[in-house]
């Protein structure tokens, strides 16, 4: 699994989008390090302490960083500088937004995503908000830029599942990250729409897309799942 680092000018704030990221997934959750503000309490980056932060989650699958504005990155740079050679190949800065990419990129390692996964799942985690805010008839369908494609589904077995939502706030990004966490390891292919509204398709692996659906109470969502383990996830997401 991935290591994480997040950098910021404010280490409260920094803290507290850590906090709420790792709600997202209570259980075997990424290593996140922090490195933001300076020692005396004051606003800033530290090049030092972000390599010390980078080596103390290091993997060999990686670590992702992800940080606010200007000097930040400056200041990851360098800080890339200063480590080994071989980590310093292993680190990753990511473009992500800082709260929305970190949500985005726990819950994606947490499932065992690669390095590159995880950078396009937190880079992509403004999807569900952007769509939200952008008239169809004015704009393009923001679900459907810059997404990979889509794995082709096992033909062995085939299992479509609905379920009216009601959770009074809908598929919001809480339960969206249920949804993709509690599907992790299963060898089933899994994509969800909102039947009610036509809205979709969004990966099953996606809390970007998934929350993009803005399934709401009272609307249903639909899973279509292939693979040898297709029942095993429908009974998953009844479970849910």
């Amino acid at each position: 699994m991935i290591g994480i680092v997040v950098v910021s000018h404010s280490r409260p704030l920094a803290d507290d989008v850590v906090a709420l990221a790792q709600q997202m997934v209570p259980a075997d959750a990424p290593r996140i390090a922090v490195a933001a503000g300076m020692d005396d309490g004051s606003f800033g980056t530290d090049a030092a302490a972000i390599a010390l932060a980078i080596a103390s989650v290091d993997s060999p699958d990686g670590v992702l960083v992800l940080l606010d504005l200007g000097s930040a990155l400056l200041s990851t740079e360098l800080a890339i500088e200063f480590l080994d050679g071989d980590l310093a190949k292993r680190v990753m800065i990511s473009p992500a937004p800082l709260v929305e990419g970190l949500l985005s990129a726990v819950v994606s390692a947490s499932t065992g995503a690669s390095l590159v996964e995880v950078d396009q799942e937190a880079r992509e985690a403004l999807q569900a908000k952007s769509a939200h805010l952008t008239d169809g008839k004015h704009g393009p369908d923001l679900l459907q830029v810059a997404r990979p494609p889509a794995k082709q589904p096992a033909p062995n077995h085939r299992v479509v599942w609905r379920a009216t939502v009601r959770n009074p706030h809908g598929i919001h990004v809480r339960p969206a990250a249920m949804i993709v966490t509690s599907l992790r390891g299963l060898d089933a292919d899994v994509t969800f729409s909102n039947a009610s509204t036509g809205r979709g398709t969004a990966r099953g692996d996606s809390l970007s897309s998934i929350a993009g659906l803005e399934v709401a109470c009272g609307q249903i969502l639909e899973a279509r799942i292939s693979g040898p383990d297709a029942d095993t996830a429908r009974d998953v997401l009844a479970g849910l």
